[in-house]
């Protein structure tokens, strides 16, 4: 056997021993230390940036969900770091749930990656173009591009081994995940009205802060808008000492 096809049945068959059959010619004793090594690792790994989902699961589910990953996955980095995005991905693709698998486990393993992801994003905060004191009820409120404003079905920052809901709630959980200028990352849960104002801003809207509330409150306010646009200003506030928002656009010289 020449070198290419002793390395594909190699790799075959520590991906799935049961399927392949292990090259001719090497002893099993030898390539049962290859076959634990590299999926101990890998199953390791994940468990470390998934405690949640692992602790949820349990060593023996876990196991056996990391096995069916690393048998049907063809991964497309050789980065460890980049290997829990990749099953994350796998998770969330369409494919069929297994009876051991609880319903929100996509988004559960989701919420967990984003504190790894965003650790090790490159997203650079402005200067130049922001006043980090502008009034945000004047100016146009910035939303800083290491804060990502995230939606889920299920109540992730809740689920553990003692909550596991059957179903998820009838409304969404809004979460803010975002990287302080120090490197610390944070979450912060937040309601559907604020939920939108980040989305709005996310979506490179030029409103001021006040019209940017305005519009929120119509959409959400009711027969009491004032109210959610004082309660508004006072969450830009928040955002902006959470590092969320960044400050204002500055304008233009000239304009």
């Amino acid at each position: 056997m020449d070198l290419t096809r002793l390395q594909k049945a190699f790799a075959a068959h520590l991906r799935d021993p049961d399927a392949a059959p292990a090259p001719e010619g090497i002893e099993d004793r030898r390539m049962a230390v290859y076959r634990e090594l590299f999926f101990n690792n890998v199953r390791d790994l994940l468990a470390g940036t998934f405690p949640v989902s692992h602790s949820i699961l349990g060593a023996g589910r876990w196991s056996r969900l990391v096995r069916r990953f690393y048998r049907e996955h063809k991964a497309h980095t050789p980065y460890f770091l980049e290997l829990p995005r990749e099953f994350v991905e796998w998770l969330g693709a369409r494919r069929p749930l297994q009876e051991d698998e609880p319903a929100f486990l996509a988004e559960l393993a989701h919420y967990e990656w984003v504190e790894l992801a965003l650790s090790i994003a490159e997203g650079e905060l402005p200067a130049e173009a922001v006043d980090p004191d502008g009034d945000l009820l004047v100016g146009r409120p910035v939303l800083s591009p290491l804060a990502w404003p995230l939606a889920y079905r299920w109540p992730v920052h809740q689920l553990s081994g003692e909550f596991q809901p059957v179903g998820p709630p009838p409304s969404p959980t809004f979460i803010v995940v975002h990287r302080a200028a120090d490197g610390r990352v944070g979450f912060l849960q937040v309601d559907a009205p604020t939920a939108r104002l980040l989305e709005l801003m996310e979506a490179g809207e030029t409103l001021s802060g006040a019209a940017l509330l305005s519009r929120v409150a119509a959409e959400f306010g009711g027969n009491d808008p004032d109210t959610l646009v004082a309660r508004g200003r006072g969450m830009l506030a928040t955002l902006r000492e959470r590092e969320i928002i960044i400050g204002t656009a500055r304008r233009p010289e000239g304009g």
